[in-house]
C-alpha cells in the first residue's frame, strides 16, 4: 500500500512539475516570440523579395512557402499524437517506454514523408505546366523547385515530430529558439541569394538547406534533453494503433478546418465579385493574426493537459481556468479596440473605399476571433483527453451547414454576410466546445460557467460599441466596458494564487516593481 501511495505521489509530483504555472507562463512567451517575430521580419523582407525576384518568381516562392507549411498534413496527425503520448509517459515517470514510442512514431512519419515527397515529385510537371498556370519561361525552374520541395517533405514532417518530443517535455524555450531562427531564415535566406542569382531552384535549395539544419538541431536537442533516446533505438508495434487512432481523427480536423478557413473567399468571388474578395480578405488577414495569441497558449497547454488528465485531473481543471482567463484578458481589449477603431483605422490604412465597405466586416470578424480564441482551450482539452474524434465530428457537421449559411448570407448582406457567417460558425463551435469541455472534465464546470458569463457580457459590450455612430461614443462605451471588465476578471474569475502568478510575471517586465 505504501509503495502504491509513493508511486502515486511521484506521478503527481512529475505531473505538477510539467504543468506548473510559472513554467507554462514562460513557455507561452517563448511560443509567442518563436511564432510572432518572423512575421515582423516578413513585413520588411517581402517587398524586397518582390522587387528582386519579380512578381512571377515571387508568386512561385510564396507557393513554396505554402507547400512547406501544409506538408504537415502528410504526417496524419502523428506529431500531435506523439506529443500527447510522450507527455503522458513523462507525467507517469515511465521514461523507459518513451524511446520506443518516439522512434516508432518517427519511423511512421518518415515513411509517410517519403510517400508524400514522391507524390509531390510525380505531380511537379503537371503542377507547373497546367494546374498553376506558370509562365512558360519559368516552367523549367518551377519544376526543378518542386522537385527540391519533394525532397523537403520527409525533412519537414519528421522535424515536426521531433519538435513534438520537445514540447511534450515543456522545452518550449529550446523549440521556440529553433523555430525563431528557422522562421527568420525562411525570409532572410532568399534575400541572401538575390545579389547573386534570381534562380528559383537555388532559392528553394537554400530553404531546403535551412530545413535540414533545423532537423539536425531538433534531433540534437531531443538527444540532449532525453538521453535515453540515443541509448535505446528500437521500434514497438504496440504503439502503432494508438498513434494511428489519434492521428487519423486529427487529420480529419486538419483537412476540414482549412476548408472552412479558405472557402469563404472563393465563394465571395463567385457570388459577389473579385473586388468584394479584397474588401473581405484585407480585414480578415489583419484581425485573424490575433489568433497567434491563443495558438501560442494552447500549444503550451496541450502537453500540460495530456499530462494532468492522465495523472491529476483537478490540476487539469485549474489549467482550463488559467487558459480561459488568460485568453479573456488578452483578447477582449484587442477585440474591443478593433471594433471601436475599425472605420477610422481602415480609412488610414487602406483608404476611404475600404473604410466604407469593410468596417462591418472587420467588426464582425473581431467578435468572431474573440470567440474562436476562447474555444481554443476546450478544443485542446478534448484532443489531449484522446477525443480528437469528437472535434473531427463537430467540424464535419459544421462544414455543410456553414457553406449553406455562407451562400445565403452573401446573397442577403453582400460581403458583410461572409463575416456574419464566419462569426456565427465560430460562435456555434465555441458553445459546443464549452459544453464538451464540461462533459470531458466535469471538475471544470465552475470556471467554464463563469467564463461563459463574462464572455456573454463582453459580447454585449462589443455589440454596443459597434452600434455607436461616432468615434467619441464608441470610445466612451469602450472605457466603460474595460472599467467593468478588468475587476470582474481579476476578482471574480481569478483565484488568489492565479493573481499572485500574474503579479510575479508582471514584475519580470522592465520598469515594473
Amino acid at each position: 500500500m505504501r509503495a502504491e501511495v509513493g508511486a502515486g505521489n511521484t506521478m503527481a509530483s512529475a505531473a505538477r512539475h510539467l504543468t506548473s504555472g510559472r513554467l507554462l507562463a514562460g513557455n507561452v512567451v517563448w511560443n509567442l516570440i518563436g511564432q510572432g517575430a518572423p512575421l515582423l521580419v516578413a513585413v520588411v523582407a517581402i517587398p524586397l523579395l518582390v522587387q528582386g525576384l519579380g512578381i512571377d518568381r515571387f508568386g512561385v516562392l510564396t507557393l513554396a512557402w505554402t507547400v512547406i507549411g501544409y506538408f504537415s498534413l502528410f504526417d496524419l496527425g502523428l506529431s500531435r499524437a506523439l506529443t500527447k503520448l510522450v507527455a503522458e509517459k513523462l507525467g507517469a515517470e515511465q521514461t523507459e517506454e518513451v524511446p520506443a514510442l518516439v522512434w516508432t512514431a518517427l519511423a511512421m512519419i518518415l515513411a509517410l514523408g517519403i510517400l508524400g515527397g514522391a507524390v509531390v515529385g510525380l505531380l511537379a510537371p503537371w503542377l507547373a505546366r497546367d494546374a498553376l498556370k506558370v509562365p512558360e519561361t519559368l516552367q523549367t525552374e518551377t519544376i526543378q523547385a518542386l522537385y527540391l520541395l519533394a525532397l523537403a517533405v520527409p525533412v519537414v514532417i519528421t522535424t515536426a515530430g521531433l519538435r513534438g518530443v520537445l514540447e511534450a517535455q515543456q522545452q518550449f524555450a529550446l523549440a521556440s529558439a529553433v523555430r525563431l531562427a528557422l522562421g527568420l531564415f525562411t525570409y532572410l535566406g532568399p534575400l541572401f541569394v538575390l545579389p547573386f542569382t534570381q534562380s528559383l531552384p537555388l532559392v528553394v535549395a537554400v530553404l531546403l538547406v535551412g530545413r535540414i539544419l533545423a532537423w539536425l538541431v531538433h534531433l540534437a536537442l531531443c538527444l540532449h534533453v532525453l538521453p535515453t533516446l540515443g541509448r535505446s533505438v528500437r521500434l514497438q508495434r504496440a504503439v502503432v494503433g494508438p498513434l494511428l487512432h489519434f492521428g487519423g481523427w486529427l487529420t480529419v480536423t486538419n483537412v476540414v478546418g482549412p476548408l472552412m478557413v479558405y472557402l469563404d473567399r472563393f465563394l465571395v468571388g463567385v457570388v459577389l465579385s473579385v473586388a468584394a474578395v479584397a474588401y473581405y480578405v484585407a480585414p480578415y488577414e489583419l484581425v485573424t493574426r490575433l489568433l497567434l495569441i491563443p495558438a501560442a497558449l494552447v500549444g503550451v497547454l496541450f502537453p500540460a493537459f495530456a499530462t494532468s488528465l492522465a495523472h491529476d485531473r483537478p490540476r487539469a481543471a485549474r489549467l482550463v481556468g488559467l487558459g480561459m482567463h488568460a485568453t479573456l484578458l488578452a483578447l477582449f481589449p484587442i477585440a474591443l479596440a478593433c471594433v471601436v477603431l475599425a472605420q477610422d483605422g481602415l480609412n488610414v490604412w487602406l483608404g476611404s473605399d475600404f473604410a466604407a465597405n469593410s468596417t462591418r466586416v472587420l467588426q464582425w470578424l473581431a467578435v468572431g476571433v474573440f470567440l474562436n480564441s476562447l474555444a481554443q482551450v476546450p478544443f485542446a482539452l478534448l484532443q489531449a483527453a484522446g477525443r480528437p474524434n469528437v472535434t473531427a465530428a463537430l467540424h464535419l457537421v459544421e462544414l455543410p451547414l456553414y457553406l449553406v449559411g455562407l451562400v445565403w448570407l452573401l446573397q442577403l448582406y453582400g460581403v458583410d454576410g461572409a463575416a456574419i457567417a464566419w462569426t456565427a460558425r465560430v460562435a456555434v463551435d465555441a458553445v459546443c466546445l464549452f459544453g464538451l469541455a464540461l462533459w470531458c472534465l466535469p471538475a471544470s464546470a465552475r470556471v467554464v460557467r463563469r467564463v461563459a458569463v463574462v464572455a456573454a457580457a463582453a459580447l454585449a459590450a462589443l455589440a454596443l460599441a459597434a452600434l455607436q455612430p461616432t468615434l467619441p461614443a464608441r470610445l466612451a462605451v469602450a472605457a466603460l466596458a474595460l472599467g467593468a471588465f478588468t475587476p470582474a476578471v481579476w476578482y471574480w474569475l481569478l483565484a488568489a494564487d492565479d493573481r499572485a502568478l500574474v503579479r510575479s510575471q508582471l514584475k519580470l517586465l522592465p520598469g515594473v516593481r
